[in-house]
């Protein structure tokens, strides 16, 4: 069973800035993409971003431009800077293992509420 820990949530205002992290128990962290999600209130899921073994990115149009995505394979680690915050980025966010076929395994997320 593969755990995955998020931390780095919290209440900040609009212009501000926010660092997630998720760490993860797999000892072959480095041979799997990752992703981060949110989840705001009565809306589906939605991907945020992923990084790829070979750390090649990509966001959603919402927060390209704002967020990074970056891991640390040393660290079995994977982050989220998000900059420019808005409250619309108010959500639960979880980091994902990404399987094949849209398996994998969830962290248990990490509350972010951006006060307007």
């Amino acid at each position: 069973q593969v755990q995955l820990v998020e931390s780095g949530g919290g209440l900040v205002q609009a212009g501000g800035s926010l660092t997630l992290s998720c760490v993860a128990s797999r000892i072959n962290f480095s041979f799997y993409t990752m992703g981060w999600y949110r989840q705001a209130p009565g809306k589906q899921r939605e991907l945020v971003a992923t990084i790829t073994t070979g750390a090649r990115t990509s966001y959603s149009d919402s927060v390209k431009g704002r967020f990074t995505i970056s891991r640390d394979n040393a660290k079995k680690k994977v982050s989220l800077q998000m900059n420019s915050l808005k409250p619309e980025d108010t959500a639960a966010y979880y980091c994902k293992e990404e399987g094949p076929r849209g398996s994998g395994y969830w962290g248990q997320g990490t509350q972010v509420t951006v006060a307007s």
